[in-house]
């Protein structure tokens, strides 16, 4: 399309650096995250007396902790542990919050009602409380923190499936596929899902930023991954007390911490762009 046909249509070309920046950063952290064992220079869990809030060095770039050990070591396998986690809790969040997203769109009436009700009352409760009070329940931990994680964001994601689903069944394709007889799992299956779940994927990118922020703040509380383990969370709970004195133990997982944000919401608005028909960011 020339450029004079896209000043009359009023459509803009495309941009294609943000989802290509999204995902070239994520495949970088997802890539250090599972290489860990071979990248990490030393062991993230050795204690050595003689290096104790040692400055970063050619051995040691990051520096190390109170307890002497490597800060570089213990990035890379506590970004493993906290993308591990938020992938894995909106993942399942996402599993859950599409069907039912789907049927309460498409079904409306007391279906609707009976679905949206319930997930309405969830979002009333303060994210990190609800977090909290799950964790209280079912005890501290990697594996309870992802499910609260995908408790909170069920009903924010089943609410996008939801409204994606309203707007799509009043497309003519899906009328005329009832007027020929279709089923309505059939539709559902085949004309509205595939043309519904764009919003949400979209979501769920852009969610996943947060919810690595979630778990870094309940293991910042000791409610998340538990030591020995290294988090993200938990070594900015670390070198809370040594900030002044040694500020690489806090300065390093604070950046992975915004490098792996930036990364999830830029792959997300890539996708917002790519899943946009007319080319142009709402």
């Amino acid at each position: 399309m020339s450029t004079v046909e896209r000043t009359a249509t009023g459509a803009r070309p495309r941009p294609r650096t943000t989802p290509d920046v999204g995902a070239a950063l994520l495949a970088v952290l997802v890539l250090a995250a599972l290489a860990a064992p071979l990248l990490a220079p030393h062991d993230p869990e050795a204690v050595q007396s003689a290096r104790v809030l040692g400055s970063p060095s050619a051995s040691y770039p990051f520096g190390s902790d109170v307890l002497g050990r490597d800060v570089l070591s213990r990035v890379l396998y506590a970004l493993r542990v906290s993308l591990t986690v938020a992938v894995s809790a909106v993942g399942v969040a996402t599993l859950v919050a599409v069907p039912l997203g789907l049927l309460a769109g498409y079904a409306g009436g007391w279906v609707d009602s009976l679905i949206s009700r319930p997930l309405d009352m969830l979002l009333v409760l303060p994210a990190l409380l609800l977090a909290i009070s799950l964790i209280a329940i079912l005890g501290p931990g990697s594996v309870v923190a992802a499910l609260a994680i995908a408790v909170i964001y069920l009903p924010i994601l089943a609410r996008v499936m939801r409204s994606s689903t309203l707007v799509v069944t009043r497309n003519e394709y899906v009328v005329v596929a009832r007027a020929r007889g279709a089923g309505h799992l059939r539709v559902m299956a085949r004309h509205v899902l595939p043309n519904a779940i764009g919003p949400v994927a979209v979501q769920a990118s852009v969610l996943t930023g947060f919810a690595l922020q979630l778990e870094a703040a309940l293991s910042f509380l000791g409610l998340g991954t538990q030591p020995p383990t290294p988090s993200l969370g938990g070594m900015l709970a670390d070198g809370r007390d040594v900030l002044t004195q040694a500020p690489w133990v806090e300065v390093f997982p604070g950046l992975a911490i915004a490098v792996a944000v930036i990364a999830f919401t830029l792959l997300g608005d890539g996708l917002r762009r790519s899943l946009d028909p007319t080319g142009v960011a709402s």
